[in-house]
């Protein structure tokens, strides 16, 4: 009987999965994609704990309560600006147990060529992913530099190292017996995955998030391969296939290849100190700022990583609801790569509930800034920057971004006049018709509702 059992339930947890990503493609059923993606996830845990392989259940419950008891505060009391970071950590987390597993599958028994090469391919992508995950949760929470780390000959010691490490890994295929190689390729790895990682800026963490769960997909594809797991195989191959559509999707967006992300070390300081503060800016308070959107009777907000650092996503909410009730058109646009992961403002956005239908993507909203009374960039650098398709010798020409500068009058809210993640001086911020507010993103905001609120009752 548990024959029938446990082929069904793989069969609807594997429609879950596919499901769940197909649902999770419109903000409207988003929330029933999540729900049937847990519960594919819980038939696929129920499914493996009922197989005839499982023995013991002890040390299985010890590690599932241990888990929970991380893993729920984690989830639980992680602010929505941490999102990139926790993403980046679970990636880690994952990749590390695919590597586990395959190594303990390796010294359990010996293994056809088949098998062995699955188990290879699942090592090397799991190792190199920890560790490279590790690098990305240590970039983002500012742990390690933000600014790639580079070296002369940097690309050959990492071919080179990649190299050494896929021999090695045949040479175990041809030779599962020689179980002192196995230390040496999964020191390789574990090595290949931190330098893979240093020399890649902060900028471009979205690809590299994308990427990483592409590997992390693929090696648990290769487990299932492995271990003869037909469900792992499908839902590595669709976490695989949807990471490296997303990345592509990603480098599109940026107008980057895959080797200019991962070995282009995009984020190196383009300009002085001294130049940008030999440029003059007009400046504005809260209250001047107020008045121009009082006046306004079209307004474009532009949400950046910056608005995630300050937390301004709510204080955004109340300018939008006091905007709109004067009958000001208000929409806010969104970048494809703005923040530090796909869909980052989004979900700030969504946890401000910022009507969905307000929302437009960067293809939709530029054509309408030449016709917008204010564009208000809130803590956004790279994706506004008209360097992009004015300077052909700047590291992002050609990108695509957010044609704020076209709008009559452009406000910028930052904290200094610093470059971006990207390392690249913004020409936007010195034009004519834009007005630099210095100050904390939700602090300054909070200060242009209140003084929009004093100019209504007056």
């Amino acid at each position: 009987m548990m024959g029938n059992i446990l082929p069904a339930l793989y069969i609807l947890a594997a429609a879950s999965f596919i499901l769940a990503i197909k649902w999770m493609n419109s903000p409207a059923t988003a929330r029933r994609g999540v729900i049937v993606g847990e519960l594919g996830m819980l038939l696929a845990v129920v499914g493996t704990l009922l197989r005839y392989e499982v023995v013991d259940y002890q040390w299985i419950f010890i590690a599932f309560f241990l888990g929970s008891a991380i893993g729920v505060p984690l989830a639980y009391f992680m602010p929505m600006t941490a999102v990139p970071q926790r993403t980046a950590i679970s990636h880690a987390f994952g990749a590390l147990a695919s590597a586990l597993i395959g190594t303990a599958e390796y010294y359990r028994q010996t293994h056809d060529g088949f098998t062995m090469s699955a188990l290879v391919l699942e090592m090397l992508l799991g190792f190199l992913t920890f560790t490279a995950s590790l690098m990305a949760f240590g970039k983002l929470q500012e742990l390690l530099p933000t600014r790639p780390i580079t070296y002369k000959g940097q690309n050959f010691v990492n071919l080179g190292l990649f190299v050494l490490a896929v021999v090695t890994g045949i040479a175990l295929i041809l030779s599962p017996e020689q179980s002192w190689l196995f230390p040496i390729f999964a020191l390789l790895s574990l090595v290949f995955g931190i330098l893979l990682i240093i020399p890649i800026g902060g900028a471009d963490m979205p690809t590299v998030i994308a990427l990483l769960n592409s590997y992390a997909g693929l090696s648990a594809s290769a487990m299932g391969f492995a271990l003869g797991n037909k469900l792992l195989i499908v839902a590595g191959a669709l976490d695989g296939s949807s990471g490296f559509i997303l990345a592509i999707i990603m480098c599109r967006a940026m107008n980057r290849s895959f080797s200019n992300v991962l070995f282009g070390a995009f984020g190196q300081l383009q300009t002085t100190a001294e130049k940008t503060a030999a440029r003059p800016v007009r400046t504005a308070s809260p209250e001047e700022a107020a008045e121009i959107l009082d006046s306004a009777r079209s307004v474009i907000l532009i949400p950046g990583y910056g608005m995630a650092v300050a937390q301004a996503q709510h204080k955004l909410r109340e300018l939008f609801d006091i905007l709109s009730k004067r009958g000001v058109d208000v929409r806010f646009a969104i970048h494809p790569v703005a923040g530090r992961m796909p869909g980052h403002m989004n979900v700030l956005l969504a946890e401000a509930d910022v009507p969905y239908d307000k929302l437009f993507e960067m293809d939709e909203i530029n054509g309408e800034f030449a016709m917008a009374d204010v564009a208000l960039v809130i803590g956004a650098n790279d994706v506004v920057n008209p360097a992009a398709q004015n300077d052909k010798s700047s590291p992002i020409a050609g990108m695509p971004i957010l044609e704020a500068y076209k709008a009559r009058t452009v406000m910028v809210i930052k904290r200094s006049m610093n470059p971006g993640f990207a390392g690249i001086d913004n020409e936007l911020y010195y034009r004519e018709n834009t007005l630099m507010l210095f100050g904390d993103a939700k602090s300054f905001v909070s200060g242009i509702v209140k003084s929009l609120g004093a100019l209504a009752r007056v």
